[in-house]
């Protein structure tokens, strides 16, 4: 009897939650000035096709317009066997709310891919974790068909233990808990 109320009460919190991307919160009075800076992916979750590897950073710099762009890299594999670092280059077109930006990249394995996310940052304490979600396609339900995320910190090393509670409840607030990966940083592009 135990069993069956603790599924009960599994299945209604997962119905409970709202997984509709209109719906995901992001960071409220977000400061890409204070974002700035070199991030380094620790953990990702992948979309469709072609993806970064490891070995993943992005650099974010803002300019004396307020534009922000962004020059990231991280490992690849193409034609089955062929690795390589992907550099890619990045601007973001503001939206009303500045959690919310329209990306556009280009570099070596754009072409693999549509070129144009959004990238929205669903949480940042600025100086250790960020968080970064991104719907490519949206299902007829309103739930994200096909997306990515990636955990950012500010240390090659990993978060630090009192940013992974923040960032495992921001996990599941996005419906994305469980669906990460770590991601390694060996050196592999800071030697190619």
């Amino acid at each position: 009897m135990l069993r069956i109320c603790v599924a009960l009460f599994v299945l209604a919190t997962c119905w409970a939650q709202d997984c509709q991307v209109a719906n995901i919160p992001v960071m409220q009075n977000f400061d890409k000035s204070r974002f700035a800076g070199k991030w380094y992916a620790v953990a990702k979750k992948d979309p469709v096709g072609l993806f970064l590897l490891d070995n993943v950073a992005a650099t974010y710099v803002i300019d004396e317009s307020g534009k922000m762009t962004a020059n990231a890299y991280g490992r690849v594999i193409i034609l089955n066997n062929w690795e390589m670092c992907a550099n890619m280059f990045a601007t973001f077109e503001d939206t009303p709310d500045p959690a919310k930006f329209k990306m556009t990249y280009w570099g070596a394995a754009s072409y693999l891919q549509s070129g144009n996310d959004e990238h929205w940052v669903i949480d940042t304490d600025y100086d250790n974790y960020a968080i970064h979600y991104s719907c490519r396609e949206v299902d007829m339900d309103g739930t994200c068909l096909d997306g990515y995320s990636f955990i950012f910190s500010r240390h090659p090393t990993g978060l630090r233990p009192e940013d992974q509670k923040i960032v495992t409840d921001k996990k599941k607030e996005i419906c994305l808990l469980g669906k990460y990966r770590r991601v390694s940083h060996t050196g592999f592009c800071e030697s190619s």
